[in-house]
Parts: structure tokens; C-alpha cells; sequence
């Protein structure tokens, strides 16, 4: 293959500039640009003071140029990478140089295709790679160093081998098919399917969470106009991202940012006040909020004391069919100017949601009645059917433990403007986020390729079970048998076409 040259560190100005020469001719290519030591002499993995020049002998720069010889490379090619100073003119003059000495450009993500090629990783592997290089938060970097190391890739390949011995031994079968031997014991052949469809499972079922965690796991600020919305995002983000004022309907549009908490990534979006509004830009508004409600994996729902209850209790019921996948946390604003806790009507509480009970979930959107009477934001007989919800004192977000965590899913009161409770809501976030799957320590996909392959792969060993219950002849079953390993092997890349490589490759930066 050519030798190909790019700047694998960011386009711009820098302390260092970083360009990588890889290839047959790489380290002769090298030499030629090069005063200093003989690079084509130089041991690998050692580092060379010198001074990098045009085809005419001005010198560019003095750099360092350091040796990784083949198979001993990221590429397992013989590769020389180039430290120079981070002028954009340096950068642009150093790969003229190398162009015009024999070096060819590279394609985006020809370094780590080269890998793939030459047995260096394996496909799952190399977009680890792409996703370690974007990763944002320490848990999207956990994700991809674990498919890095090729975990992920093992797991697969060890159930791949499995079935592919199954199927070689029914195959073998229809060679004797006149002697009607069976060298495929059939319930092993169950047992090993039954197991191989829940493990694939397993991890098809990560991926939404994995995306979630890449991406931002998003959560939805909802409640009423003037609820405190757009101050406790700008509280969260500790900036003024969102503009704040006493007029309500002032949001009009979803205002979107990120954070990192506790090592997750959350994208929260500030929504417009739900209410009834002829104000047609408004009404486009809350139209948006109630669409971005529906996608939410976390819902923190404003309850305003200050202003009559019995409205905004209307919207969060009115809204609960339709976001029942998602956790909710029930937040009761404006503690410092409405020190007393809520109620919650009772016929709120007793509905029974995944989001809302505390069998499916404890601690995480529960309601909690109470009989103890309570002080609502208006007059108890007022409103009846309300209950008393109990109020828990904050405790150090650093501290705070599942065990002693107030149950955030009942009204908590929270300021923004003081901070209070806004580190045990963060705690919260962040212990919900990770509750069906853990990023630190679990083995969770991101990539809708990967998803798109195990999901095929689940549904033709799905007809294997079938034809193992019906007792199909053995060349039905070994077909899709083949077939989920077929899929199991493009994920790996044991299994690749021209078509695939390019799609994956191409999204990849150059110089990677």
C-alpha cells in the first residue's frame, strides 16, 4: 500500500503540531526531509532531534521525529510522526514536503483502517476508537475504552465460534442424510440458542442507554409558566443560558444545553410554560414542550406554591400517559419565599406507573402518601383529596448514599436562587441515569450499526428455536444458524464488504 501523511492533531494553531507518515516507504521518505540522524537506520520506538526541510533544503522546523516500526505500530506499518511546532504555516509547508517526496494524503480514518487491515484491531475496535476520540464525559470515555480493549468484540466472537460448530455439525448431518445420523445434539443445540439470544439481548437492550450516555442523557424541565424552569436550568449549568424573567410564557422555544454530573453527560432542555394560551407563537412553544417530553429519559416537574395548584396537577395528569417511560421527579420551587411542603392529590398518587411507584424503582419517582396532615399552598379544605408529603433535609451531595437519599420522586423542595436542594437533585440525576445500566462497570453499545447487526442476529436465532420446536431438517436450521453468525461477524468485522469499510471509515477525522 502508499505511505499517506496527515496532520492527526487539530486544524489550527497549537503548542504542537503533530503530522504522521505511514507505510512501506515511510521511514525513506522520512530520510529524505530529514537533517539529523539517519531515520532509516533508527531503531523503533525511539525519539530524533532534527530539523524537517522542503525538496530545496530550507529548513521548516526543528522537531522531533519519532520511529515506530512494522508490525511494532497503531497501523503495523512502519510510521514516523513528526512533533513540530503548531504554526499553521509550518503545518501546511511539513506536508508539502512530504507530498513531494513520495507520501500520498490520507483518507479520513485510513491510519486506523490500516489497523483494521493488517490485524492491528478489529472493526468494533476501530470505531471505539472514533468514539473515545469524541467522547465528552467520563462516562462516554468508559464506554469506548471498554470496547477498546475488546471486550465487546471477545464476548461476540466467543458466541460466534458456538454456533458456527453447530452449524458445521448439522451441515455434516446432510451428508449422511440417508443414514439419518444426528450429530447435532438438539437440546444442547436449544440450550445453546436459548443462551446466545439472551446474552445478544442483553446487550441490544444497552443501546439506548449507550446513546443516552453519548449523547446526553436528556431531561426534560417541565411545569408551568413562571414555575422556575429557566432559573434552575441556569442553576444547573451555573451560567445564564436561559433568560429569566417574572412575566410568564417568557420561554418560547426549547433552550438546550449540557453538562457533566457525577461523570454522565445530561442534556437539559428548558421548555415553555404548559398552560392554555391563545397566543399562537406560545402555543407553538408548549406544542414543542410536549414533544420534547415525549422523548425524555428524566422529567423534572415544576410545581410553583405560589400560584393555584389545581391547573398544574390538570397538566402533569394530562401529560402522564404519554410519558410514562420516562422518571420523574415531582420539584416543588421557590422554597425560599414558600418554605411549607406541598400535598399531592390523592388520585395523583395512586396511579400506577412504572415512573410513579416505588415497587418498580425505590427511591426513583415515587409518590409517597402520607396520612400526617400537611400545609398545601392554599387553603386545606379548599382543596380536598390532597395528602401531606413528607420533607427531607439535604444532605452533601459528596456524602449522599442510595440509603440516605430523600425519595426525590415525592415533592422536594428546591430554590434555585438559594441552591437549595439543587445538589441532592443533581445526585439524583445522576444515580436515575445509571440505575438499569452502569457505565463504569457494565459493558453497554453505542453504535446503531452494532445495534442494527444483534438485532438481525437475535431474530434469526429466533427461528432457529422455532425450527428446533418444530423439528425442521437440519439444512433449515444451519441457514439460520449461518445467518446470525453472518450478522454477529459484521459487527466484529470477521465478516466485511468494500461498502461497509468506506461507511465507517469515512466518518472518521484525517490523520486518524
Amino acid at each position: 500500500m502508499k505511505t499517506i501523511a496527515a496532520i492527526s492533531t487539530p486544524p489550527g494553531s497549537g503548542g504542537i503540531a503533530v503530522i504522521r507518515l505511514s507505510g512501506q516507504d515511510a521511514l525513506e521518505i522520512a530520510a529524505r526531509a530529514w537533517k539529523g540522524k539517519n531515520l532509516t537506520e533508527a531503531s523503533s520506538h525511539t525519539a530524533h532531534l532534527g530539523t524537517l526541510c522542503d525538496p530545496n533544503g530550507e529548513p521548516i522546523d526543528q522537531c522531533v521525529a519519532t520511529i515506530f516500526r512494522g508490525p511494532n505500530s497503531f497501523t503495523g506499518e512502519n510510521t514516523v510522526e513528526f512533533s513540530l511546532h503548531g504554526s499553521r504555516w509550518i503545518q501546511r509547508k511539513a506536508m508539502e514536503a512530504l507530498l513531494a517526496f513520495g507520501a500520498t494524503p490520507a483518507n479520513p480514518g485510513e491510519f486506523t483502517q490500516r489497523a483494521f487491515i493488517n490485524g492491528k484491531i478489529d472493526l468494533a475496535q476501530a470505531e471505539a476508537v472514533a468514539d473515545l476520540i469524541a467522547s465528552s464525559s467520563r462516562a462516554a470515555h468508559k464506554m469506548a475504552l471498554r470496547q477498546m480493549d475488546g471486550s465487546f468484540s471477545h464476548r461476540l466472537e466467543q458466541l460466534r465460534s458456538q454456533i458456527i460448530e453447530l452449524a458445521s455439525l448439522l451441515e455434516l448431518e446432510l451428508d449422511f442424510s440417508e443414514e439419518e445420523v444426528e450429530f447435532a445434539d438438539r437440546k444442547k443445540l436449544r440450550e445453546l440458542t436459548d443462551t446466545t439470544i439472551a446474552t445478544i439481548s442483553n446487550l441490544a437492550d444497552t443501546y439506548s442507554a449507550g446513546r443516552a450516555f453519548k449523547e446526553g442523557v436528556p431531561v426534560v424541565i417541565a411545569g408551568a409558566p413562571n414555575a422556575g424552569k429557566s432559573t434552575l436550568l441556569n442553576a444547573l449549568l451555573q451560567t445564564d443560558k436561559a433568560i429569566v424573567s417574572d412575566i410568564p410564557g417568557t420561554t418560547r422555544d426549547i433552550v438546550e444545553d449540557t453538562i457533566e454530573i457525577g461523570g454522565i453527560l445530561f442534556r437539559f432542555l428548558d421548555t415553555a410554560g404548559l398552560r392554555e394560551t391563545t397566543d399562537t407563537i406560545e402555543a407553538i412553544g408548549i406544542d414543542r414542550a410536549r414533544e420534547a417530553l415525549h422523548k425524555a429519559s428524566i422529567i423534572l416537574w415544576l410545581i410553583d406554591p405560589t400560584v393555584p395548584l389545581e391547573p398544574q396537577w390538570k397538566e402533569l395528569q394530562a401529560a402522564l400517559p404519554n410519558i410514562s417511560d420516562s422518571k420523574i421527579i415531582l420539584l416543588q420551587t421557590k422554597s425560599d419565599i414558600y418554605p411549607q411542603p406541598l400535598k399531592v392529590p390523592a388520585d395523583l398518587s395512586e396511579l400506577n406507573l412504572p415512573a410513579l411507584t416505588q415497587e418498580s424503582k425505590p427511591g426513583v419517582g415515587a409518590l409517597t402518601q402520607e396520612s400526617v396532615p400537611g400545609v398545601g399552598a392554599h387553603n386545606q379544605e379548599s382543596e380536598p383529596g390532597l395528602v401531606a408529603l413528607t420533607q427531607e433535609s439535604e444532605p452533601d451531595l459528596g456524602a449522599l448514599t442510595q440509603e440516605s437519599e430523600p425519595d426525590l420522586g415525592a415533592l422536594t423542595q428546591i430554590s434555585a436562587n438559594t441552591g437549595e436542594g439543587i445538589n441532592s437533585l443533581k445526585q439524583a440525576l445522576t444515580r436515575i441515569a445509571t440505575s438499569d445500566h452502569d457505565p463504569a462497570n457494565e459493558l453497554i453499545i453505542t453504535n446503531a450499526r452494532h445495534h442494527s447487526e444483534l438485532t438481525a442476529g437475535i431474530e434469526a436465532l429466533r427461528r432457529v428455536r422455532s425450527a428446533l420446536d418444530t423439528d425442521l431438517s437440519a439444512d433449515f436450521i444451519a441457514q439460520d444458524i449461518r445467518e446470525a453468525s453472518h450478522h454477529l461477524g459484521l459487527v466484529t468485522g470477521a465478516i466485511t464488504t468494500d461498502n461497509l469499510l468506506s461507511s465507517i471509515f469515512a466518518n472518521f477525522c484525517i490523520g486518524k
